[in-house]
């Protein structure tokens, strides 16, 4: 089934969209992270403003030993300098009062000790006077009136100027940081833009582009002179481009060639077929000479009609993944000795040193294919050499290993050519025999990879061996 083709983002959800607001976002926490001591100091210098003229009016009452021959202008002025309603100056154990006339006790009085002034106990007090301040509450400002700790000044005054003055300035700061955080993510926005976004967005689009039309050479991008990792990017997918651009004809080249080869090769299959009965019908003819040529002519007829079987099985090899089922090995590998052939030749004698119980995860179908090909192979390299052998032997045999198990094909036959051991596994070119097409062991690589695991050659000396190495995630316990 076709996979979707894929779209390119909406104008609200590429990376451009999420890229200014996480900007926006960062910087306003940023400025909250910021806002906090600000407004705390904000609120301290307004309280020590007012308590300012409260110690301006304690050196007064200090200059006047009788506070009631204060002129009623003059507490008045002191008074509404502060925005106070009463302004309390305490030392040596005395108290002095100036109120305004006709005061009436506050009801509800929230204290501001200047003489505590640590970040937590500001910022709390700000908070506080935002969220629970005015509705007639009366703030108590206190603070040392001197050097001396025992002279302090009390100054009393509505809330709600100052609740009102911490809103306007938490308004200012709102507008300033927002433009600031526009400001910054718009300037960082074109800049990230310009050096990353578009690249990226024209990556993406060039994927889009060339996934719809991979034959295509113009979609093939053009890398630009860039030595960061996006100038890697373009550079690696305009060489992955140009790789599956000729991957991409030589297939289809090869696809029509193969074609034409099948049809060629079924017609001369059939034309081989027919050689082959007119050869049968020769060979019962009583001429000597007949009688003298007349094997080669079969033996050679059946190794072209072999030849041209093995190009069709290469050409309609399946493939379908392994189906995986809790196989038998014992008995796989005696099927595919029968398979193999060798049920029809007593004379090489086979081992089958599997245990019973050994069970694996494989496709049946798939890995008997593996080991016929492989004893195949086995029994001609003894047939080659019939009766220059005195004992011809085939062995399978398992062993363990840190990663899983090993199944090994051994015979004692005359080993591999150097021709073969340097094309092994390439199809037609990895044979040990004159005429074979090496497709035997270029299939039984590929299935046997198609499980997860390996097939390789293992010279030992005398005779051949391949092992089969499988992954432990197979074995069945």
């Amino acid at each position: 089934m076709t996979a979707p083709k894929s779209a390119m983002p909406g104008p609200f959800t590429g990376l451009s969209v999420k890229l200014i607001a996480t900007i926006v976002v960062v910087i306003l926490t940023v400025e909250i992270a910021i806002y906090l001591p600000s407004v705390a100091n904000y609120r301290a210098s307004w309280l020590d403003d007012r308590l300012r003229v409260g110690i301006v009016a304690a050196r007064v009452l200090d200059a006047v030993p009788d506070v009631m021959a204060l002129p009623r202008s003059l507490t008045d002025r002191l008074l509404n300098s502060a925005g106070a309603t009463a302004i309390v100056y305490r030392r040596a154990g005395q108290s002095q009062l100036i109120e305004v006339q006709d005061n009436p006790m506050p009801l509800v009085a929230v204290t501001a000790d200047m003489r505590q002034r640590d970040p937590l106990t500001l910022i709390a007090g700000a908070m506080e006077t935002m969220a629970m301040g005015g509705g007639g509450r009366t703030l108590r400002i206190i603070g040392n009136a001197d050097a001396a700790e025992d002279s302090l000044v009390e100054v009393l005054m509505p809330e709600t100027p100052l609740r009102e003055d911490l809103f306007e300035y938490s308004r200012n700061i709102f507008f300033v940081s927002l433009v600031i955080a526009l400001a910054t993510s718009l300037v960082l926005y074109i800049f990230v833009a310009l050096t990353f976004i578009r690249p990226i967005r024209r990556l993406t689009a060039n994927m889009v582009a060339f996934r719809g039309a991979p034959e295509n050479a113009s979609l093939i991008i053009s890398p630009a002179n860039r030595n960061d990792e996006i100038g890697v990017a373009q550079r690696e997918l305009s060489a992955m481009e140009t790789d599956l651009f000729s991957m991409l004809r030589q297939r289809r080249h090869l696809a029509d060639l193969g074609l034409a080869v099948a049809k060629i090769n079924h017609d001369l299959r059939n034309t081989l077929t027919n050689a082959q009965l007119l050869s049968d019908q020769v060979a019962t003819l009583d001429d000597p000479k007949v009688q003298r040529l007349a094997p080669r002519l079969v033996t050679t007829l059946d190794k072209a009609i072999g030849f041209a079987q093995s190009v069709l099985d290469y050409g309609r090899q399946s493939v379908t993944p392994p189906r995986l089922a809790p196989v038998g090995l014992r008995a796989l590998v005696d099927e595919a000795s029968f398979d193999a052939g060798l049920a029809g030749y007593p004379e090489i004698s086979f081992r089958n040193a599997v245990p019973a119980d050994i069970v694996l995860r494989l496709d049946a179908i798939q890995f008997a294919r593996v080991l016929a090909n492989l004893i195949k192979n086995a029994r001609e390299a003894l047939e080659s050499v019939a009766g220059g052998n005195e004992a011809p032997e085939i062995a399978v045999s398992v062993t363990e290993s840190t990663t899983g198990l090993v199944l090994s094909v051994a015979d004692n036959g005359p080993g591999l050519p150097p021709r073969a051991k340097k094309n092994l596994f390439v199809a037609f070119e990895g044979s040990a025999r004159a005429g074979g097409t090496g497709l035997g062991l270029a299939i039984a690589r590929e299935l046997t990879e198609a499980h997860g695991g390996t097939l390789s050659y293992v010279d030992p000396g005398q005779g051949t061996r391949f092992d089969i190495a499988l992954p432990r995630s197979l074995r069945v316990s």
